[in-house]
């Protein structure tokens, strides 16, 4: 056998070497200050919104309380892919060791498994309030929420623990050379030189079963909730039951979209570039978004920050 394709036991310590979007760029000094600044968006915009729903008492509804744990994921999933990928940048280092990869791998396979059910989650809460608004404080009390909450973390264990074992088990090349800018489960599996069609197939049906049911249950709940509206009278409330959606299916379809392009179309629509922007999306672009889609559309949210504001203001009068 070819050095090239001699499979090497990846227990002993042996790195990989993360070819990221700085290598593809020509400016990659500028292109690390844009992510940097795109980075510390996304911590403040989530951990305010965070906070916001945590201080504000006319915050404290379930519809919130999703939001603040998808901003929780956002914060969690740019903080597993995004400092390392900046800081290899600034020290002209690209390796990360077997352990870290394994880590890198199960901690955002989880955080994507919990997000893609905590849309569906939060899917069925807007129906609960549009379609049954009467039982929506029985339906939707705070121990339920806690335990829906807590099925969408625990699912997207269940993923995290199925794909990373065998994908970090399976004997790699001698090149190991990722070409992506974080260790995730497809750009791994290309570097075996074993036969990949168990993981391909497992992905694959993990990937259906966590959009299948996600999916069944946000369009099942916007179906009744457009019946609904339909039906509705008041042109104010149409208006108010279509913002408080339209927020939440902008956030699914883009999350969604990337999704469905990484991890389900056959390899032929595939190429390592196009793979790196469509990750590049929605591991860094979707976490900034998601705080303006729901606090720019929203007034309950302006309204807390605008009461924040005034408080810190009047703070700051005082100790003057």
């Amino acid at each position: 056998m070819d050095n090239a394709t001699w499979p090497v036991n990846h227990t002993g310590g042996s790195a990989f070497m993360l070819l990221g979007i700085f290598s593809q760029s020509k400016h990659p000094a500028l292109l690390c200050m844009v992510i940097f600044v795109i980075f510390l968006m996304a911590l403040s915009g989530n951990a305010i919104l965070i906070l916001l729903i945590h201080s504000d008492a006319h915050l404290h509804t379930p519809m919130y309380f999703f939001i603040s744990q998808l901003s929780l994921m956002d914060v969690m999933y740019i903080c597993v892919t995004v400092p390392k990928m900046l800081m290899d940048q600034v020290r002209s280092v690209n390796k990360i060791s077997v352990p870290e990869c394994g880590i890198q791998m199960f901690l955002y396979a989880t955080l994507v498994g919990s997000e893609f059910f905590l849309l569906g989650a939060m899917a069925y809460d807007r129906y609960v309030a549009i379609c049954q608004p009467l039982r929506y404080p029985i339906l939707m009390n705070h121990r339920v929420c806690v335990l829906l909450v807590s099925g969408c973390w625990l699912l997207g264990l269940v993923d995290g623990f199925v794909l990373t074992p065998i994908t970090m088990t399976f004997p790699f090349c001698q090149s190991r050379e990722i070409r992506h800018f974080f260790c995730e489960v497809p750009a791994v599996t290309k570097l075996s030189c074993s036969d990949t069609s168990l993981i391909e197939s497992l992905m694959y049906l993990c990937c259906v079963l966590m959009l299948l049911i996600p999916v069944t249950v946000i369009s099942s709940s916007y179906t009744f909730i457009i019946l609904t509206i339909h039906r509705m009278n008041s042109a104010e409330g149409r208006k108010k039951a279509f913002a408080t959606c339209s927020s939440h299916m902008t956030v699914v379809t883009l999350f969604y979209g990337a999704a469905i392009y990484t991890y389900m179309l056959p390899s032929s629509f595939h190429t390592p570039e196009k793979d790196m922007v469509v990750s590049f999306f929605y591991t860094v672009l979707t976490p900034v978004l998601n705080p303006l889609v729901y606090s720019l559309r929203n007034k309950d949210v302006t309204g807390a920050l605008k009461k924040m504001l005034n408080m810190g203001a009047v703070s700051q009068d005082i100790i003057k």
